[in-house]
C-alpha cells in the first residue's frame, strides 16, 4: 500500500501507520487529560490502517482499513483527511476524530432531522448552526412544508471537501430553499438543529452562556432544538439533571434519545466550543439527542405526528435509510441502567460502563 504515509494529527488521537513495528507509546502530548502529568499509553500500530483511540477509554482502540488517501488539507480552522476504508467507505476525519462514513451517516443525519421536524406540524422555517457537510440539509429537504433553510457554517473550504468526496451527502447544498447567515433574527424559527458543539451534558460550559438563551429567543412559541447530547454509556452522564437544566430555560417539552452510529466508538462528529473546534467524545457508537420545545403549543417529541411521505425524496437521490416513525419513537425507551444512573451512583460505580 505506498499510497498510504505514516500520518499523526498532532495533539489527536488519529494515527495512519505503515510500519512494520509493533506496539510503540504515543507521543505523551495526546495522551494528556485535564492538565494532568502525561500518561504513557501504548497504541497498537497495524500497517495500513486508520486508528482512533482516548486516553479517557484506555485498552480499547478502533481499526479502519484503508484502500487509499484520497485528501490531506488544513483550513484556517482545522485539519481534515478523506480516505477510502474497504468496508465503510469513504471516511471523513476532522482534527484526528472520525466525523463521518459512507456506511453510517444515514444514522446520525436522519436521526438528527427528523426527530425534531417530525414532533411537530408542518415546519417552515429551519435553521442548522453546523452541519457543513450537507447531510442534515439533505434530510431537511425531505420535508415539503419547508420554506427555508438557514445555515451557519464558518469553514467553507470543510464544505467545499465534501461537495468533492461526498457528493450525495452535500448534496444538501443544491436545495434551493438553503440561505447562509452570519446573524439569527428572534421569534422566527419552527426548528432549530445544532450540530457544532461537543456532545451536552449538565456541566457543559455552554451552560455557562447566553448559547440556550438565545437558541429559545430564536424559535417561534412551541419551536423546537435538537442538539447532540452525552451518550448514554458517558459513565457520569445524569439524563434527568440535563432536563432539569433545559427545562429552566425552554420552559416546553424537553427529552432525550438516542440512536446507533457503528463506526463512532470513542469520538464523533465534529464539535466545538465558544472559541475554537476540537474533537468529542462518543462512547461505543451510542450518540444522544438532546430535544427541547419553547413555550407555547405543546410538543411531544415522542408521538411523530408529522410523519415523511416515503415518496418525497427532497433534493436526495435516495429514499431513507434509517428513521422510519417506529424508530423514532423507540429512540427515547432507555435502558434500565440509563433511567436509574445518576452521578452519585457513577462516582461509585467507577468504569463499570
Amino acid at each position: 500500500m505506498d499510497s498510504i504515509a505514516s500520518f499523526v494529527v498532532p495533539n489527536s488521537s488519529c494515527l495512519i501507520y505503515t510500519d512494520e513495528n509493533g506496539v510503540t507509546a504515543l507521543p505523551s502530548k495526546a495522551s494528556q487529560v485535564n492538565n494532568e502529568e502525561p500518561t504513557n499509553y501504548t497504541h497498537p500500530k497495524v500497517p495500513g490502517w486508520f486508528s482512533e483511540y482516548s486516553p479517557i477509554w484506555p485498552g480499547q482502540a478502533h481499526f479502519l482499513k484503508v484502500e487509499k488517501i484520497l485528501f490531506q488539507g488544513k483550513s484556517e480552522y482545522q485539519s481534515m483527511m478523506v480516505f477510502q476504508s474497504s468496508t465503510y467507505g469513504k471516511v471523513f476525519v476532522l482534527d484526528g476524530a472520525l466525523q463521518l462514513t459512507e456506511k453510517d451517516e444515514c444514522s446520525y443525519q436522519e436521526m438528527m432531522t427528523h426527530l425534531p421536524l417530525c414532533s411537530i406540524p408542518n415546519p417552515e422555517k429551519v435553521l442548522l448552526i453546523g452541519g457543513g457537510d450537507g447531510g442534515i440539509l439533505r434530510e431537511i429537504s425531505r420535508h415539503s412544508s419547508v420554506e427555508e433553510i438557514d445555515i451557519c457554517e464558518i469553514d467553507t473550504m470543510l464544505i467545499d471537501v465534501y461537495k468533492q468526496f461526498f457528493p450525495d451527502i452535500a448534496i444538501g447544498y443544491k436545495d434551493s430553499r438553503t440561505l447562509f447567515l452570519n446573524s439569527v433574527p428572534s421569534g422566527i424559527y419552527d426548528a432549530i438543529i445544532v450540530d457544532a458543539f461537543d456532545p451536552i451534558r449538565p456541566d457543559h460550559e455552554l451552560f455557562e452562556s447566553e448559547f440556550f438563551e438565545l437558541v429559545s429567543k430564536a424559535l417561534r412559541p412551541g419551536g423546537v432544538l435538537c442538539i447532540q447530547a452525552e451518550s448514554i454509556w458517558f459513565k457520569s452522564l445524569d439524563i434527568e439533571q440535563l432536563l432539569t437544566k433545559c427545562r429552566q430555560i425552554f420552559k416546553g417539552c424537553v427529552d432525550y434519545a438516542w440512536t446507533t452510529v457503528p463506526a463512532y466508538p470513542r469520538q464523533a462528529k465534529h464539535t466545538s466550543n465558544l472559541h475554537h473546534i476540537h474533537p468529542c467524545l462518543v462512547v461505543l457508537g451510542v450518540i444522544g439527542f438532546l430535544l427541547c420545545s419553547t413555550d407555547g403549543p405543546c410538543v411531544d417529541f415522542r408521538d411523530p405526528i408529522n410523519p415523511i411521505d416515503p415518496e418525497s425524496y427532497g433534493i436526495s437521490k435516495q429514499p431513507l435509510k434509517f428513521y422510519t416513525s417506529e424508530v423514532h419513537s423507540a429512540a427515547f425507551c432507555l435502558p434500565s441502567f440509563a433511567k436509574k444512573f445518576t452521578a452519585t451512583e457513577a462516582k461509585s460505580s467507577g468504569d463499570e460502563f
